[in-house]
């Protein structure tokens, strides 16, 4: 009887913090969000955890965002009602969508603010914080002072008409409400007047020579993230306040602050440290309170921060100076952060109503495959279209006709000709036969390391040329015509196509989750592709097989016509 099976994997466990990005809980989540940050961030952290190596996913609703108030100023509700509401979509859209935290928060927790106003009177104690007198705009109508999410106007930069108070969307910089041409207020419209007010800055110029030479050592980071964060440094970095006149928010552990609070532009990145705390502290999964050092106090740690690159300079710059200034924790390893994802041409809006909503889509639609066509296009290193006509070619030519055509084709084969069982072992493989099995196992190293190098549309591509090479090898054997004339080699052609479908349900399990674990199913494993871990698991001889289902249904083309006029209604 030969052995087939794949040699042991010999990885040594590493250590990685998964930290994705914290959306605004003022709006349900959609595709070109999904695609940015969750997602990728979910293959990477399900490929490592097949490794075995300690990997944390964290994450959470970023409650303090002015967007959350001006939604609740608009709504005429309070922000804490509008978080709830979203922070309950949030969880709700991870769950069906298979995007597996093992802590997605909020930064409206006693822990978080604890963390933050920790981090706050450190930076205070090393002299990294300073008051100081600020100008910021002041709303005549509404009589109260701006946050920079309140304030539109022209950006000086690219001369963009709709740039927030704090960053600019269509060229990434970060700004000052005071530098937009033609401010307005997004409270009354009015035009907003510069007053005299006191805050505490962040002493960011004390970081640039330091952030410069961190930065220009990450020879493996995205050279649109390194370009970007490069440039900013060089043109040097400005304090910034980080308090607010505002009464939403983590409070400043200061007398005589009663009535200001903490910007959230500083305190949500905080959430990435508190999360981590609060796992280590409530989680089941962990048996140490102090267990959240092992990411943020060991140098071997990897932490890896997956943004939209509208997220980049907090990412790149703000946060690692609040971690300089605090001392003693681990500057992130690698921020891969991605472009964005146009829908139909036009970028994604949630304030325009021009987008995929992720409830609307799986109340309709079955999760794998969007996470295929948004894994398949996902944006790397520059922007991407999503079409639903792109969508429906996908499911079609390579998800139905490619990978469940072939699962498929095989198991009901199998079962109808050998008694609803996997056929015995073979003494001997044929040499096509040993090549596929071998190229099914030498995928592993190079699938796992285009994930950790988070080249994730090549990744799922490498995976699946290994499904057209199984359907190669099928069509070649032709199984269904010699089990009449050669039983021996039907059996052979079977059990090897059986054991190379069990290998690419583990190497499509980080991008496709729930059908692979339908098709570890029809093969009789047991537990999930989860359960055993990065490397093929042998089909045994003699085994009974459940009945299958089609994996993927295919798409009729009026279904593009349906979803294209959903879009903006």
């Amino acid at each position: 009887m030969t052995d087939d099976s794949p040699s042991p994997d010999p990885h040594d466990p590493e250590t990685i913090l998964v930290a994705v990005a914290w959306p605004y809980a003022n709006g349900d989540l959609h595709a070109g969000q999904i695609a940015g940050a969750y997602l990728p961030a979910d293959i990477y952290a399900r490929y490592h955890r097949m490794r075995g190596d300690r990997t944390l996913m964290v994450s959470g609703s970023d409650s303090h965002g002015t967007p959350v108030t001006v939604r609740a100023e608009s709504e005429g509700t309070t922000p804490a009602e509008v978080f709830e509401r979203f922070h309950a979509s949030f969880l709700d859209t991870f769950e069906r969508f298979g995007i597996s935290f093992d802590l997605f928060t909020s930064t409206d927790t006693d822990n978080h603010a604890e963390v933050a106003q920790d981090i706050f009177l450190k930076l205070l104690e090393n002299g990294f914080l300073y008051e100081a007198e600020q100008t910021l705009l002041y709303d005549p109508k509404a009589e109260r002072f701006l946050p920079d999410r309140y304030v539109e106007g022209t950006c000086p930069y690219c001369d963009y008409d709709r740039a927030r108070g704090d960053q600019c969307d269509q060229c990434g910089r970060t700004l000052d409400a005071l530098e937009l041409i033609n401010p307005r207020s997004k409270v009354s419209d009015a035009t907003p007047e510069p007053r005299e007010t006191t805050h505490h800055f962040l002493k960011l110029s004390a970081f640039n020579d330091q952030l410069i030479e961190w930065v220009e050592s990450k020879d493996y980071w995205r050279p649109a993230v390194k370009n970007f964060t490069l440039g900013m440094l060089r043109e040097g970095l400005h304090d910034r306040a980080i308090t607010r006149d505002i009464a939403w928010g983590v409070p400043v552990p200061l007398e005589g602050y009663e009535d200001k609070r903490i910007y959230v532009w500083f305190e949500a990145v905080i959430g990435y440290l508190s999360a981590t705390k609060e796992w280590a502290r409530d989680s089941e999964d962990s048996d140490d309170p102090d267990s959240w050092k092992a990411w943020w106090e060991d140098p071997a740690a990897r932490t890896v921060y997956f943004q939209g690159k509208d997220n980049v300079p907090f990412h790149t710059l703000i946060w690692p100076s609040i971690l300089l200034g605090y001392g003693g924790l681990n500057l992130p390893y690698d921020v891969p952060a991605n472009q964005y994802v146009t829908i139909s041409g036009s970028k994604a809006s949630t304030s325009g109503n021009w987008a995929i909503w992720m409830p609307d889509y799986l109340d309709r639609h079955d999760p794998d495959p969007l996470r295929y066509a948004l894994t398949v296009l996902m944006p790397e290193t520059s922007d991407s279209d999503f079409s639903w006509a792109e969508y429906v070619r996908r499911n079609n030519d390579e998800l139905v006709a490619r990978w469940g055509n072939l699962v498929n084709r095989v198991l009901t084969i199998t079962r109808r000709n050998f008694e609803d069982r996997t056929p015995p072992a073979p003494a001997a493989l044929a040499p096509e036969s040993e090549a596929l099995l071998a190229r099914v196992d030498a995928a592993f190293d190079a699938v796992g390391g285009q994930i950790d190098a988070v080249q994730l549309r090549r990744a799922l591509g490498s995976a699946m040329e290994i499904a057209q090479a199984g359907n190669q090898y099928l069509d070649e054997r032709a199984p269904w015509a010699a089990v009449k004339t050669d039983r021996d080699h039907a059996a052979e052609t079977l059990h090897t196509a059986l054991n190379a479908i069990s290998g690419l349900a583990t190497l499509l399990a980080p991008f496709l989750p729930f059908t692979s674990a339908e098709v570890w199913t029809f093969l009789a494993h047991p537990g999930t592709p989860q359960d055993h871990g990065w490397q093929r698991t042998p089909v045994s001889g003699n085994t009974p097989l459940p009945a299958p289902h089609p994996l993927f249904q295919k798409l009729d083309d009026s279904l593009i016509e349906e979803e294209e006029s959903r879009l903006g209604t």
